[in-house]
């Protein structure tokens, strides 16, 4: 405790001392924007909002300690919008108290209930489904999440860690739909199944699947059109063309729906700006941003309707689990425990 009270009136001075790289945004043309995305990710779309509307955007990129950074701000913060990737982070942001709710009726219309907070605090923008590399030989065409215990599969599964946030979220909503018990055994499975340590990143899945090391894997979809949108000849090509992907569903869920991370957004609590700030984020869900979410960085757009890029279009439908993030991201503790109670990273 004493360390923490030490190390807060630095952090806050190195906040302050930072806000005169940002315009305070005293004028009605202006919005600031906090994220942890890659500023390349998103700027296109940035870019575009300034051109159809007239209002800049000045961009932060936080790599790490966004939530410390707004709450050493205080209510002197220029942060408006604040946008991170995985649903753990909104709700932490939620739960650190530096956002505010708001009510958009163009939000609401467009973005579906289990992919925004209920009482208005946090809106998904974008998803990432969760979903299995095969080698594209094989022939597996349907999976459950639950398959990749079964013990047929012995020596066959590569995954990243499991304490990684796109890990910690599939197992929290396999607590939500099987219960804690059931997950533990299911992750259990999962370890003896593993072809090599949990670890590298869902790239290195589909690596490993060209290497022979292992058959199948689990692993994000947007990374799949990365790969294969790749040069032809590089690394990243050849792992993109030596799998397929196949949407998991859970066992026992009749919505037969894939599990999703998002990306996301939140208003500041003290956003100087908070019109211009609703305004970038219903931008931001604009079939015009949906496209360029989905056709640059290969994410599925949470805008129905909106066109694919064909390798993503060639994955068939996304049918999103309708359980409510909210509800998942309330097992993430659980899932962290029991990565560590199963030893699964080890």
């Amino acid at each position: 405790m004493r360390h923490t009270r030490s190390f807060m009136p630095a952090l806050r001075a190195l906040a302050l001392a930072g806000l005169a790289a940002v315009s305070t945004a005293a004028a009605a043309s202006e919005v600031n924007l906090y994220t942890t995305r890659e500023p390349g990710l998103i700027q296109p779309i940035l870019d575009e909002f300034k051109k159809d509307t007239g209002v800049t955007v000045n961009t932060v990129f936080v790599k790490d300690g966004l939530l410390e950074r707004v709450r050493a701000e205080g209510d002197k913060s220029p942060a408006d919008l604040l946008m991170v990737v995985d649903i753990g982070n909104l709700i932490d942001l939620v739960q650190g108290g530096i956002t505010q709710p708001l009510k958009s009726d163009t939000l609401n219309s467009v973005i579906p209930a289990n992919l925004r907070d209920p009482a208005g605090q946090w809106y998904a923008l974008s998803l990432r489904d969760r979903v299995a590399y095969v080698a594209k030989e094989l022939d597996i065409n349907t999976l459950t999440y639950e398959d990749f215990a079964d013990p047929k599969y012995k020596g066959k599964v590569c995954i990243r860690s499991g304490q990684h946030p796109y890990n910690t979220g599939l197992i929290a909503a396999m607590i939500a739909h099987n219960g804690e018990e059931a997950t533990e055994n299911w992750l259990r499975g999962v370890k003896a199944n593993l072809g090599r340590k949990a670890a590298g990143g869902d790239r290195d899945v589909a690596r490993d699947i060209l290497g022979g090391i292992c058959d199948l894997g689990i692993a994000n979809a947007y990374y799949v059109g990365r790969m294969k949108n790749a040069e032809p000849g590089t690394d990243n090509h050849k792992w993109g063309e030596a799998i397929k992907v196949v949407r998991p569903t859970f066992a026992n869920d009749k919505s037969k729906g894939t599990h999703v991370n998002v990306s996301g957004a939140a208003v500041a609590k003290h956003a100087p700006n908070k019109a211009q700030a609703v305004q970038l984020l219903e931008y931001l869900v604009s079939d015009k941003a949906q496209n360029m979410y989905a056709n640059a960085n290969y994410e599925y757009p949470v805008r129905a309707g909106v066109k694919l890029d064909p390798v993503v279009a060639s994955f068939g439908p996304l049918v999103v689990d309708p359980l409510p993030l909210a509800e998942i991201a309330k097992h993430r503790q659980q899932a962290s425990k029991l990565v560590d109670k199963v030893g699964f990273d080890q």
